[in-house]
């Protein structure tokens, strides 16, 4: 927080020995917008018992993230980057400096209610096999997002996308917000905008892969974390606000160019081969195809006509692309 608003803090009850420490990961790109109404929701949540201690980088901002973080937030740590490295890569800069029990990986669009944070470490105080935790996300307006996931593969994936996931009993293979989300359970995976690790799982299995650019770096980091024997858990009695793609709006060229897209498909291309070997891989691109194929002969039969049904087949033409730039989901392109 501000200097003058942590010393407040600490004067009247941060300094308390009920007081956790949690080592708070943020990376700024182009969020300046967003840093004054996180400062608050940070301030409100430290008044529950917990402390913060920031570790922030700004991956090469063109709007001042890094100054008005300096001015607004006490940073223990500060990185500044001459490039954007990616989401991942920028948080695995801060692994080093990480010496809490727990470290928060927070989004700058995300939004904690006033107790989340405490209830979160609470909870994995009483759970010690819970590695990594994720709470309830919804949108500005109080509607839902996925919150509790599971685990892409080759299949889920092709079911997901052409809608014959709701047709078939296959685990995974519904959308994730089909999950109930009003019980606290066990699951696969959390979205990475709200993140409370276990400092003992990133000593076991360490923070994301850096291949990872932007997307799945939390599903593969959770997978290892579950195949090391910790378990993920989503609750649900706490909730935090997430509006989500905040940073993107202010590149013109992730719209126009559909980079977006592009940086998903990628990570999709690596995540397959490195779960699922190269079998896997080339089952993917073949499901990718016949995915195509079916989505397009919807719209045929809806009679939407043959442009309509044609724009289908872009998503096949960017992963076969990706595919060889990416030398067969074995290396990132960035």
């Amino acid at each position: 927080m501000g200097v003058e608003t942590v010393n407040e803090l600490q004067a009247s009850r941060l300094d308390s020995a009920a007081s956790r420490v949690v080592d708070l990961l943020l990376v700024t790109f182009n969020s300046a917008h967003l840093l004054e109404r996180l400062r608050q929701t940070l301030t409100q949540a430290q008044g529950e018992g917990v402390k913060l201690r920031l570790l922030a980088v700004d991956n090469a901002s063109s709007d001042r993230s890094a100054a008005v973080l300096r001015r607004l937030f006490d940073c223990e740590v500060l990185i500044q980057n001459r490039e954007n490295v990616g989401f991942g890569r920028a948080n695995n800069q801060l692994l080093q400096h990480v010496h809490s029990d727990y470290a928060l990986l927070l989004n700058t669009d995300a939004f904690v209610s006033p107790e989340t944070i405490a209830m979160s470490v609470k909870y994995m105080d009483a759970h010690p096999r819970c590695g990594i935790l994720g709470v309830r996300l919804t949108d500005a307006d109080g509607s839902l997002q996925p919150s509790r996931r599971a685990f892409p593969t080759p299949i889920t994936t092709f079911l997901r996308r052409t809608g014959l996931g709701s047709l078939l009993s296959v685990r995974g293979a519904r959308h994730d917000i089909e999950e109930d989300h009003a019980g606290e359970a066990d699951c696969d995976w959390v979205p990475g905008c709200y993140y409370l690790v276990r400092r003992a799982v990133l000593d076991d299995v360490g923070l994301f892969d850096p291949r990872f650019f932007l997307y799945y770096e939390e599903v593969d980091h959770c997978r290892r974390a579950r195949e090391a024997g910790w378990t993920v858990t989503y609750l649900p009695h706490t909730s935090v606000v997430h509006l989500g793609g905040e940073s993107a709006k202010s590149v013109a060229t992730i719209t126009k160019d559909r980079q977006i897209s592009v940086l998903e498909t990628e990570s999709e291309l690596l995540y397959m081969r490195k779960h699922f070997g190269r079998r896997g891989f080339w089952g993917h691109l073949a499901l990718v195809a016949l995915g195509d194929v079916i989505l397009a002969a919807k719209d045929l039969l809806k009679g939407r006509g043959l442009t309509e049904a044609l724009r289908h087949f872009q998503c096949s033409r960017l992963s076969w692309r990706l595919a060889r730039r990416t030398a067969w989901g074995t290396r990132p392109t960035r």
